[in-house]
């Protein structure tokens, strides 16, 4: 059903109140307008676009959580993090992660988004790599969104050491994995 112009802007309001994580295409097909009609209701109405909405609820919520490096040293942006359980991060594949001639990204650009996720969720002041075991599973390319998952398997205080599995996505499409032990303090 579309609706006048002001009641949209309020539903659109709520709803990314609600969950700010709803894309603009999302929204245009929940309320049957265009996407560039959204971005303009958004534009009008002082919204951010995605990635400033998700940065943002990141650095209220989780600055104060993440002990063993600050926010802006990790890669990607955390969007989901509990201390010695799980966290989750999204990279949004852009041309600096690319290589030219095939638009494919860099390796070390998916490693340091796992790697940087491990050590984030390390519930300690220092958490260091000591051993990764990885697996690229499949090419990621320009313009592709890696959803990065993080999970602490085991935690051994008496050897001041974590496991940490690791698996990203593109979309539901596994495209690496790895296990990585962290020394902690």
């Amino acid at each position: 059903m579309r609706r006048n112009k002001k009641e949209r802007q309020q539903l659109l309001i709520e709803t990314i109140k609600q969950n700010p994580f709803v894309t603009d295409e999302e929204l245009a097909e929940k309320y049957s307008v265009s996407v560039q009609t959204i971005r303009l209701d958004r534009l009008e109405l002082s919204i951010p676009e995605l990635r400033e909405r998700i940065k943002s609820v990141a650095e209220k919520k989780f600055s104060d959580e993440i002990r063993a490096l600050p926010l802006d040293e990790i890669i990607g942006e955390v969007i989901d993090l509990n201390l010695d359980d799980n966290a989750i991060s999204i990279l949004d594949i852009t041309k600096e992660h690319v290589f030219k001639r095939n638009g494919i990204a860099r390796g070390h650009h998916l490693f340091a988004q796992a790697n940087s996720l491990a050590v984030a969720v390390i519930n300690d002041e220092l958490a260091l790599t000591a051993k990764a075991s990885i697996l690229f599973t499949r090419s990621v390319k320009e313009n592709e969104r890696v959803v990065a998952k993080a999970r602490v398997k085991s935690v051994d205080h008496t050897n001041d050491r974590s496991v940490v599995e690791v698996r990203s996505y593109v979309g539901n499409e596994l495209v690496f994995k790895g296990e990585f032990e962290m020394y902690r303090s």
